[in-house]
């Protein structure tokens, strides 16, 4: 494993040397100046219809008189803002850990900002055994591990990794263009591995990078509900809209 990261790592500095993305600054993939323009979103949408502004990102009243597992989506910036989509690319599909720091500062600024409450605990989205092994990491999991230590400096939120299973290998989200398949192809993906009692009553904190469709964190939220999660709610770094 020590010998493939050590390759990996060899041929991306080859091919992609370390520089700000967007301006080019030597030895960094987001200088900070770069990374302080990104704007992040004044305003949070319902994460079930998408059409109606909410307080922190909630569902709005009709969302949730229908039942909607995730309570609310705290989105921090669009995809495509500045370089967003451009470091989104390089940190899950060209495997560069080092972006969870700057990304990482970009969801604790949007958290922060929408007046969210502090969770009892934060989960990232899991990824399938498979394709954790040909990625080498979990994006989501650096997010919130960034998250749990400086969220709110002082006192580290308990970041539960093993909590969430993906339990099915799935065709990945970005490769289905049709928004009825998106949420089919994820349906009863997940199982949570701890005991009821471990969740009961606790406001979660689920973390992922991307969201388009949502059904990715639905059904992330149904499984913990299911269990005993008294709230669940999510924050990505963009949510893409479909083609």
């Amino acid at each position: 494993m020590k010998i493939l990261k050590q390759t990996q790592e060899f041929i991306l500095d080859t091919l992609f040397p370390i520089q700000c993305v967007s301006c080019g600054h030597p030895n960094i993939w987001l200088c900070e100046n770069c990374l302080q323009k990104i704007q992040l979103l004044s305003f949070q949408l319902c994460p079930q219809c998408e059409q109606l502004i909410t307080q922190n990102g909630r569902l709005c009243s009709f969302c949730k008189a229908r039942g909607a597992p995730l309570d609310a989506l705290v989105v921090a910036t669009r995809y495509k803002e500045g370089s967003v989509s451009k470091l989104v690319h390089l940190y899950k599909y060209n495997f560069i850990e080092d972006l969870s720091a700057p990304l990482g500062k970009l969801l604790a600024k949007a958290l922060l900002d929408s007046g969210s409450a502090v969770p009892d605990m934060i989960i990232p989205v899991p990824l399938h055994s498979r394709r954790l092994r040909w990625r080498g990491f979990n994006q989501a999991e650096f997010l919130a591990n960034y998250i749990g230590f400086n969220l709110t400096p002082g006192y580290a939120i308990p970041i539960l990794g093993n909590v969430l299973k993906r339990i099915r290998y799935t065709p990945p989200q970005m490769k289905i263009k049709d928004y009825f398949q998106r949420g089919k192809n994820m349906r009863d993906v997940f199982s949570v591995a701890a005991g009821p009692l471990q969740l009961k009553n606790k406001t979660i904190l689920l973390i992922d990078d991307v969201a388009t469709t949502g059904a990715t964190l639905f059904e992330c939220a149904k499984a913990l509900k299911q269990n005993g999660a008294k709230k669940v709610c999510a924050a990505v770094i963009a949510r893409q809209e479909m083609e």
